[in-house]
């Protein structure tokens, strides 16, 4: 575990209070690299978790970072998508805990592979306001921050006033009506921009690596585009296959795992 500065993380001088210590467990030369911060729902829809999962490997083909909170749902599936080498995990503990527990697998390939990062001290244990403490951080270290899916007045759109706060670019998924109104109503108020194509959103971040030169695309992900048999995945990924499935992310087709 290191012990970083704003001299090594000069992004974090963005938030109103910035930390005099980040707590780092990892790769910490993944701060030097440019990142993109993605959050939203913890429930999010079948439509948002493809799309999240998509653009991140995206994002990662490109060599940049994505930045999230290692919470269940948006942010599980931004670290999965751009796989465990390509990105950072801002923690709302310490780091000698892995919230939450759920997915604590992730967090600790995280640790190993890419980049964990705590403000807090590394006993401590997360509170209620320490989440949004952790969401303050999250934003701030992304160039931009996309939001995929988020109701009203929910803890997402929190994040939303700090990369305003920030002048960060805010960019969202298109959803249909009724659904995720948090940012449909940014693009009302033209606060945010609608991802239409993730290839062109992900290139402004650099230029995609060849098809088997992406170290950050996740192993399952990149497994299952080719369509393997069911046995094939569960033998070789087990409970991530089931994870998976209930997450929506793959569906069982004729006796194959096909990518949603």
């Amino acid at each position: 575990m290191k012990a970083l500065s704003s001299n090594d993380i000069p992004e974090i001088s963005s938030m109103k209070k910035p930390p005099p210590t980040i707590y780092a467990m990892g790769q910490d030369g993944l701060t030097k690299k440019r990142k993109v911060s993605i959050v939203g729902s913890r429930r999010p829809n079948v439509y948002t978790k493809s799309t999240v999962m998509q653009l991140a490997a995206a994002l990662a083909r490109r060599n940049a970072v994505v930045v999230s909170g290692a919470a269940m749902g948006v942010d599980a599936l931004a670290h999965r998508g751009a796989g465990a080498a390509r990105t950072i995990a801002v923690m709302p503990c310490g780091l000698h805990h892995r919230y939450p527990a759920v997915n604590a697998s992730m967090i600790e390939e995280i640790e190993r592979q890419g980049l964990a990062l705590s403000q807090f001290d590394p006993d401590f244990k997360a509170r209620p306001w320490s989440f949004v403490v952790r969401n303050e951080l999250v934003v701030a270290l992304g160039e931009v921050l996309v939001v995929a899916q988020a109701d009203r007045d929910s803890g997402t759109m929190r994040s939303v006033a700090f990369a305003k706060a920030m002048g960060k670019e805010i960019f969202v998924l298109p959803h249909r009506l009724g659904e995720s109104e948090g940012t449909n109503d940014l693009l009302a108020a033209k606060e945010a921009e609608a991802i239409y194509d993730i290839d062109a959103f992900a290139e402004r971040f650099g230029e995609a690596a060849g098809e088997n030169e992406s170290e950050g695309e996740d192993a399952f992900i990149a497994f299952c585009k080719n369509s393997p048999t069911w046995e094939e995945a569960a033998k070789r990924f087990g409970e991530r296959l089931f994870e998976a499935e209930l997450e929506g992310i793959v569906a069982l087709r004729d006796g194959r795992v096909i990518l949603r």
